[in-house]
């Protein structure tokens, strides 16, 4: 019983000076002891520092809060067309260096053999500086776009996904925010444009933007497109 009585007395009076509590009831005497005390003392406050910052870290962990629209378009753009797709930050609006990037997917006959491949679509503007309205990608459709000549019955068969992924910095968590979203065929409209979401209040000193309106376009007709046969896409 003794040396179990001492055995709990060493272990919890270690457990209140590594966790700094110290109820005073035992104290370390002479020099090794004291030196021993004070360095556990010193690590208890590290690792409880240390595991504060990864429970944080872990559990708080910055979210993007950008709401990007239920579809994809195919508007007019230039002298031709392009598809695009329109996202907005509905809650933090301290991005900044926003960067996107979009990517194709497609099934992919090759020698009688069904293959996944992915594309790279170059953007119009793939940068800004800050998000705080809305930002409408533009991938233009062009003879170096892997969508030139596709009709949408093709994409269908292709089972064709474009895959958005944006990566921003918060200026809040001083920290890197990333979000993605995805198009399926389905969900890519032919002949529309978006109605822009944001204007200027009565006095000008301001920009409102209306969240709602981000999903919102209407109808455009692209037959003097030069690019491509849309009717043909249209199919």
């Amino acid at each position: 019983n003794n040396t179990r009585d001492k055995i709990s007395e060493a272990f919890f009076f270690s457990s209140q000076t590594f966790t700094t509590v110290g109820y005073g009831r035992l104290a370390p005497t002479g020099f090794w002891m004291s030196l021993v005390a004070s360095l556990e003392s010193l690590l208890g406050l590290l690792a409880l520092a240390l595991a504060t910052g990864l429970f944080y870290g872990r559990f708080s962990k910055p979210e993007a809060f950008i709401k990007f629209s239920k579809n994809a378009i195919i508007a007019p753009y230039k002298d031709g067309i392009a598809i695009m797709m329109r996202m907005a930050p509905y809650k933090n609006t301290n991005l900044t260096d926003a960067e996107a990037k979009l990517t194709l997917g497609m099934m992919v006959d090759e020698n009688n053999v069904k293959t996944n491949k992915f594309y790279t679509l170059p953007l119009e503007l793939s940068k800004v500086n800050t998000l705080t309205l809305s930002w409408t990608l533009v991938h233009a459709i062009d003879e170096n776009s892997p969508f030139y000549g596709l009709s949408m019955f093709d994409l269908q068969q292709a089972n064709a996904e474009v895959i958005v992924f944006l990566k921003a910095f918060d200026e809040s968590y001083s920290n890197n925010v990333v979000t993605r979203t995805s198009y399926t065929f389905q969900e890519i409209k032919v002949g529309a444009k978006f109605v822009p979401m944001y204007h200027r209040t009565e006095d000008g000193r301001s920009t409102v933007i209306e969240m709602q309106m981000i999903d919102a376009t209407h109808p455009v007709d692209l037959s003097k497109s030069k690019s491509m046969n849309l009717e043909e896409m249209a199919a």
